[in-house]
């Protein structure tokens, strides 16, 4: 068993190879130099694996590129794929995440979440893709704002169990969930706070800044959920949110990752505030929970850096699948750490790359 890592910057994609052991790399790249790669996604379902990238270039504008030769040759996907349709006055800027449909349905589907704020379906894994209307003709979207990075779907989370079941979280306006498939959709933000909101609105039903949310590996109807302001977890799918911060040095950060197969374990890189956006004190540290948020554990001391001036953006950390999971992040500095025992240990296994935009990672047959 092999382990892939995709690293995703503003100036193209790197992908790193190791055995299991994941402590000695080897790299290849660029991949499309020069152009911004926001996600990438290795999906091993069907008859061989594919792996897809969202790149956005400023000549070309956006595409999704795959591969089914783990990043040895790319094709465009026909058309470009993800557009959106005549008469929706929107143009295509990046797309920001591309997710695999649930285990429970058609192993064909894929996700991909855009900015502007839309969620687009494949029914043919990445040849074509198609407006999810019932999101993108929403009554809330019109009052959607953009963050300081835009306006996008950075989440998106099909229920393992129910193919009909999809949540999603965008910057700025908050969670919202389906029942139906895509056809419709609420928001699901109650007790997540909007901080920067004036007045008496700070927890409205739909305005929050969420930077990312993750899914428990065990109860999927938990989820943890890192805020602009704030982190949280929900034991009902999303309904309703719990505060779990205390325990963290600060409520503000952008990543959110659960374990991939351990319930009540989730990791998140803690930021000083929306001000210095940089580790507390310049510390790099990960936070791990076991319990679900009710205590964290600092991970790194002695071996992830002391003097770290860089913020870890919301899909810019990630675990892998390996029986003993290994955890990685990337920073705006172009540096990539990884941990081969779920956070025990660390070791800085790329360095001087462009601004790390997006990290994932698979053990691969």
């Amino acid at each position: 068993m092999k382990t892939l890592l995709m690293v995703g910057t503003r100036k193209g994609l790197w992908l790193g190879t190791s055995d299991e052991a994941r402590r000695e790399w080897s790299w290849s790249g660029p991949h499309f130099g020069m152009e911004e790669v926001y996600s990438v996604l290795l999906d091993q379902r069907g008859d061989r694996p594919r792996l897809f990238a969202g790149t956005a270039s400023s000549w070309l504008g956006p595409q999704v590129w795959r591969s089914d030769d783990l990043g040895e040759t790319w094709a465009e996907t026909p058309n470009g794929a993800v557009r959106f349709p005549e008469g929706t006055d929107a143009t295509l800027a990046s797309v920001w995440q591309l997710q695999p449909g649930s285990a429970a349905g058609d192993d064909r589907v894929v996700w991909a979440g855009t900015e502007p704020g839309a969620i687009f379906r494949s029914t043919d894994h990445g040849e074509t893709f198609e407006l999810v209307r019932g999101l993108w003709d929403h009554p809330h979207r019109g009052e959607w704002n953009a963050g300081f990075g835009g306006q996008a779907f950075h989440t998106i989370l099909p229920h393992p169990t129910d193919a009909d079941r999809v949540l999603a979280a965008i910057s700025t306006g908050g969670v919202y969930a389906t029942e139906d498939g895509g056809a419709s959709w609420h928001p699901s933000n109650t007790g997540v706070k909007a901080e920067f909101f004036p007045g008496e609105r700070n927890y409205p039903e739909f305005g929050q800044c969420v930077h990312k949310v993750a899914r428990d590996a065990e109860d999927p109807e938990r989820l943890y959920l890192q805020n602009h302001g704030g982190v949280y977890r929900s034991d009902d799918g999303g309904a309703s949110w719990t505060d779990i911060a205390p325990g963290l040095p600060a409520e503000f950060g952008f990543a959110m990752v659960a374990h991939p197969r351990r319930g009540g374990t989730a990791y998140t890189f803690p930021i000083a505030d929306a001000g210095a956006r940089w580790p507390v004190d310049g510390r790099a540290r990960v936070y791990r929970t076991d319990d679900a948020g009710e205590s964290w554990t600092s991970l790194g001391e002695g071996q992830l850096p002391d003097q770290y001036f860089a913020a870890v953006m919301r899909d810019a950390m990630c675990a892998d699948d390996h029986d003993v999971s290994g955890v990685y992040f990337g920073g705006r500095n172009g540096s990539v750490f990884a941990s081969p025992d779920e956070g025990e240990s660390w070791s800085e296994v790329a360095r001087d790359l462009p601004d790390v935009l997006v990290v994932r990672a698979a053990a691969v047959a």
